[in-house]
């Protein structure tokens, strides 16, 4: 099984930025994709933004589409979301989570991290 932590999440005026890791054990990291997903107070648990397993696909919410640039370093089992433009409705908890394909839907996801708070104030 695969455990991810991740970090970087705190409080940014509108308009700054964050880049949030997510730190993934062993040395299978590279066989999954990796999806960011997020969920506001009293909404649902929403999908921002995922990776295919070499880094060569890509897909972005609308909502954060050339705001938001997910990446990820194989060599390093660490997988990134650069937030820029930061808007106080990307106020969430942010969750990283890998699947065996890339996807939208979070029941694609296997393996989840407990979480990073991001507060964009106005």
């Amino acid at each position: 099984q695969v455990q991810l932590v991740e970090s970087g999440g705190g409080l940014v005026q509108a308009g700054g930025s964050l880049r949030l890791s997510c730190a993934a054990s062993g040395r299978t990291f590279s066989s999954y994709a990796m999806g960011w997903f997020r969920q506001a107070l009293g909404l649902e648990r929403e999908f921002v933004a995922a990776i295919s397993q070499s880094g060569a696909r890509t897909y972005y919410a609308d909502s954060v589409k050339g705001r938001f640039t997910i990446s990820r370093d194989n060599a390093k089992n660490t997988g990134y979301l650069q937030m820029n433009s930061l808007k106080p409705e990307d106020t969430a908890v942010y969750y990283c989570a890998t699947a065996r394909n890339i996807g939208i839907m979070t029941r694609e996801y296997d393996y989840w991290g407990q979480g990073t708070q991001v507060t964009v104030s106005s």
